[in-house]
């Protein structure tokens, strides 16, 4: 692993999942990880309950846009994490790659305000435990 760790996170629209994990970890991290995160079919714009339940703990993504994978930020990612069941993509050889198959509430009735903090809290788990793995 190169000396700051570099970590993608994607999902399919790049409009909620792979946005919140990235905010997640860059506010948890700083310096720490490298992060970023893409969609393998882009949305026009961020999904605004995603927005919102990160800025209830302080974390602003408004200045995220969605954008495509590319091959140059899978090459350059030590780790890939794809949330959700949408995504499919093949990591680089020599890349780590781990696939979150994240809450979703809305398959039990849940939706808005309260989904979208059930779908936080459970990328934030995730999130803090893969920076405690990559920041021993």
């Amino acid at each position: 692993m190169t000396t700051t760790p570099r970590v993608l996170f994607i999902c399919a629209k790049n409009g909620g999942k792979s946005q919140m994990a990235a905010g997640l970890m860059s506010h948890l991290a700083g310096d720490m990880v490298h992060v970023s995160s893409a969609g393998t079919k882009p949305a026009s714009a961020l999904n605004a309950q995603s927005v919102e339940s990160l800025a209830e703990l302080g974390i602003d993504i408004t200045h995220e846009h969605p954008k495509a994978v590319t091959d140059d930020a899978l090459t350059a990612a030590d780790v890939v994490v794809v949330l959700g069941r949408e995504a499919q993509i093949t990591a680089p050889e020599g890349t780590e790659l781990e696939v979150w198959d994240t809450d979703e509430p809305s398959e039990r009735g849940i939706e808005g305000m309260e989904r979208m903090r059930l779908v936080r809290d459970d990328i934030r788990r995730r999130v803090a435990d893969l920076h405690a793995r990559l920041t021993r």
